[in-house]
């Protein structure tokens, strides 16, 4: 019991130290843990991980299905320190955290992505390159080299809270008479935002209208969070706690 409460102490910890934009990173924080250092891309989940070494300044990626028109950039993975010393009053705190020597970019596949393999370029401390760590590769006729990774298609569940294209439905059973509303990372997790409407008794709806993505919510009952019981998709989030997941297509 120990162990367990000292493992998710630290995962927590790491989770703040990542300051990720979103929650999709804290789904690989094990992988990356069990995996410190960097490789070629590896296929976990309904995602693909791909690593870099630290020692590089600033490590981005960008993908042929978009033109290369759009960079993301790699974050470091730091991990808890281990040889740091206690606190001493009068003394700097020691550091907590250290680079564990690996960047990281998850990349989650969509649903609608069907080409069977996935190209990309990295963009390393300036310089467009292939990827070093992937022997797999192709140079098109004007000499320029692109990685190439591929991929599973992935059939995903379908999604309760799926709606309409381009939109989500989210549906909540209360008491009659309630105040229900939905956050998640399409309004920065305001809990007043979004609020449903009961549309028969004890039954409360809402409709969003959203781009497509894959999008992580939560309910508010009562100044509680809830997650959807009909949705068996979950993930941490940006605050290390659980929420559900749904996709728009």
């Amino acid at each position: 019991m120990k162990k367990f409460i000292i493992n998710i102490t630290l995962l927590t910890a790491i989770i703040g130290m990542i300051g990720a934009e979103d929650s999709d990173s804290y789904r690989f924080i094990d992988y990356l843990l069990r995996h410190p250092g960097p490789g070629k891309p590896e296929i976990v989940a309904d995602s693909v991980v791909f690593t870099a070494p630290s020692s590089y300044r600033r490590v981005g990626i960008a993908f042929g299905h978009e033109g290369f028109g759009k960079i993301y950039w790699f974050r470091k993975l730091m991990i808890p320190n281990e040889d740091a010393s206690p606190w001493v009053k009068d003394r700097p705190p020691p550091d907590m955290f250290r680079d564990s020597g690996v960047l990281f970019h998850v990349f989650p596949i969509p649903e609608n992505l069907d080409m069977g393999e996935l190209e990309y370029r990295l963009i390393i401390d300036g310089l467009w390159v292939r990827d070093p760590l992937n022997p797999s590769y192709r140079t098109d006729t004007s000499g320029i080299s692109r990685s190439v990774v591929a991929i599973p298609r992935i059939k995903r569940p379908d999604s309760p809270v799926r709606g309409p294209v381009g939109t989500l439905t989210f549906t909540f059973y209360a008491e009659s008479g309630e105040t229900v509303s939905v956050a998640g990372s399409f309004n920065n997790w305001d809990p007043f935002m979004y609020e449903l409407s009961e549309t028969s008794s004890g039954r409360y709806t809402l409709s969003l209208p959203l781009p497509p993505g894959v999008y992580q919510y939560t309910f508010f009952y009562r100044g509680e969070r809830f997650l959807d019981p009909a949705n068996p998709r979950r993930v941490y989030s940006r605050d290390g706690k659980a929420a559900s997941e749904a996709t728009v297509e």
